[in-house]
């Protein structure tokens, strides 16, 4: 896949196995239309089979993302089960980027607002500059939540948070937002640096490794205790009698394999 497959992203790749996603409607504040939806379904599900070892999800323009293409809502003046299987192309396309099994770092600017935040909670990890502002107005826009953010971003700020957003459009920005769990990284310079050093980073453990961290702890959350206990011991067992962890494993039995330490 490249930038020519699609309308709406761009795609560069490195010879790391480093892909950069880019929305590419900056006209639009990068608002996601039914295209757009259907291109993340496409590069999102073909990604893990054709080599991506990270993926860095970055927008084009001051914004990530400004969420649905309220305009093209508008002027479809949908049914309700065409609005219906619009939401089901959305889960399809987010579902296929958190259990994918590639890492996905999102590089946030600018507005991270509704369908945004829904497509930037479906990423493993968050990274905001200065600049970013999370916000779920639906409710002064008599909408709501089609794309997961009843599961995600509940997840990411717990319900009472996720309500109190959609009631009264409370806008997180900053220290709060990284404090309330909408971000893992806040960064003074630039987020899409930052996000493409994460992104090299995690592109140096082993695919094996980073496919069970990336798929398999979100499918054991949507498991009861006994389950999820159960399923991580197969993963584990995979996952740490692999072949390719071998010299890994050496490397720390000897002795020479990089330490974990704190921040200095």
């Amino acid at each position: 896949m490249t930038s020519q497959t699609f309308k709406n992203l761009t795609v560069e790749k490195d010879e790391d196995g480093i892909w950069v996603v880019t929305l590419n409607r900056p006209e639009k504040r990068n608002a996601l239309n039914a295209e757009t939806i259907e291109e993340l379904i496409e590069l999102f599900s073909k990604a893990p089979r054709q080599g991506a070892r990270a993926i860095v999800l970055a927008a084009k323009g001051d914004h990530f993302c400004a969420g649905l293409d309220l305009v093209e809502h508008h002027d479809e003046d949908r049914r309700p089960e065409d609005f219906m299987h619009i939401c089901l192309r959305w889960h399809e396309a987010f579902n296929k980027m958190e259990y994918g099994g590639v890492p996905i770092i999102a590089a946030l600017q600018g507005a991270v607002v509704g369908g945004g935040l829904e497509l930037a909670s479906s990423a493993h990890i968050r990274v905001a500059d200065q600049s970013t502002y999370f916000a779920l107005p639906e409710g002064q826009r008599g909408l709501f939540t089609g794309g997961g953010a009843t599961i995600r971003v509940t997840d990411l700020v717990g319900k009472s948070r996720m309500i109190d957003m959609m009631l009264t459009g409370r806008v997180y920005q900053g220290q709060e937002a990284l404090d309330v769990g909408l971000m893992q990284y806040l960064v003074e310079g630039s987020s899409f640096d930052a996000a493409m050093e994460i992104a090299r980073k995690t592109a140096a453990n082993l695919p094996l490794t980073n496919f069970a961290i990336c798929s398999a702890v979100s499918h054991m959350q949507n498991m009861s205790a006994l389950d999820a206990a159960y399923a991580e011991a197969v993963v584990a067992g995979v996952v740490n009698t692999q072949q390719a962890a071998r010299e890994r494993l050496d490397a720390f039995a000897k002795k020479t394999a990089a330490r974990v330490r704190p921040n200095e």
